[in-house]
């Protein structure tokens, strides 16, 4: 079949782990069986059993994926939020496989390839944006680091022998300050992964707001705090006290030297997820976390 070849979809997986070959295996085939073109990053494709039909490029890159339909990335966390980011740069959407152990940006579980392969190859997904955050490191007035994170930015004290010394500020007027291990700033989409682990509340995909949420904190107030999405929100690190740490989505960071303000407000840039069905965010929270619902029995009919 080659009806669908002008169609190309990227693939990108995290090749240290068998499962991820063995899957990357059944959705190459599938998709060039049904006439699609697959692209693979040429360092990954080494440790891939791969046709000939399949094509390589060199640098990983966003224009990596020009005239690409789809991104397909086969991983856990750590692969799926490195494929956002390859999302955010190109405008490509991302359809994520999982498997690791949570994986609550992924649209589908190792055992649903086949059915992945079917829905990408008769287009029946639909695409959804998620907020991001844009990030600004300042110190003494200027401008000395930029970055962006899908799930949260986080300023954390860089080394395990003394608090973090912050202040928090939220549409530039101050909130509160204590030390602590440090403050994680979230999207809805990251209120399931670092802020959840640090007491954050969960917070439904299509609600747009900003998290604001302390890491073990020394304070009678360190709530997590819910703020508009158009919401500016601030840490400002005390100047007398060791450098701390600003990490994105835990795959970037940077040293936050003394006196360093960190500001996050809504990012200008979504990512695109792809969606193959409507289940409730409800059901996904249920499966992920495997809680407990025996002896429900709904609303009365």
């Amino acid at each position: 079949m080659t009806q669908n070849r002008a169609r190309t979809v990227f693939l990108l997986a995290h090749t240290g782990r068998p499962a991820a070959i063995r899957s990357a295996e059944l959705v190459v085939k599938g998709l060039l069986h049904a006439g699609l073109g697959v692209r693979v990053l040429e360092a990954e494709a080494r440790d891939l059993p791969l046709p000939d039909e399949v094509e390589l490029v060199g640098e990983a890159t966003p224009q990596c994926l020009d005239g690409c339909e789809l991104l397909i990335v086969l991983g856990g966390d750590g692969t799926l939020l490195r494929g956002a980011e390859f999302a955010r740069a190109s405008g490509v959407p991302m359809l994520g496989v999982n498997l690791g152990r949570v994986g609550f940006l992924a649209e589908a579980e190792r055992d649903d390839l086949d059915k992945v392969v079917d829905r990408v190859v008769n287009r029946a997904y639909e695409v959804e944006e998620r907020m991001t955050v844009d990030v600004v490191v300042h110190r003494n007035g200027d401008i000395v680091h930029t970055d962006w994170a899908l799930n949260e930015a986080a300023v954390q004290k860089a080394g395990a022998e003394k608090l973090l010394e912050v202040v928090l500020e939220i549409d530039g007027r101050p909130v509160t300050g204590f030390g602590c291990d440090g403050i994680v700033l979230s999207t809805p989409t990251g209120s399931t992964a670092y802020a959840f682990s640090a007491g954050g509340p969960v917070v439904w995909p299509e609600v747009e707001a900003l998290l604001m949420v302390p890491i073990s904190a020394h304070a009678l107030f360190a709530k997590p705090l819910v703020t508009s999405p158009d919401s500016v929100l601030a840490v400002e690190v005390l100047p007398h006290i060791p450098p701390g740490v600003l990490w994105c989505d835990g795959r970037r960071t940077v040293e936050l030297p003394p006196g360093a303000r960190v500001e996050v407000r809504r990012g200008a840039v979504p990512v695109r997820l792809a969606r193959l069905h409507h289940a409730s965010f409800t059901d996904r929270l249920v499966a992920k976390f495997a809680l407990p619902v025996s002896g429900w029995r709904g609303a009365p009919h």
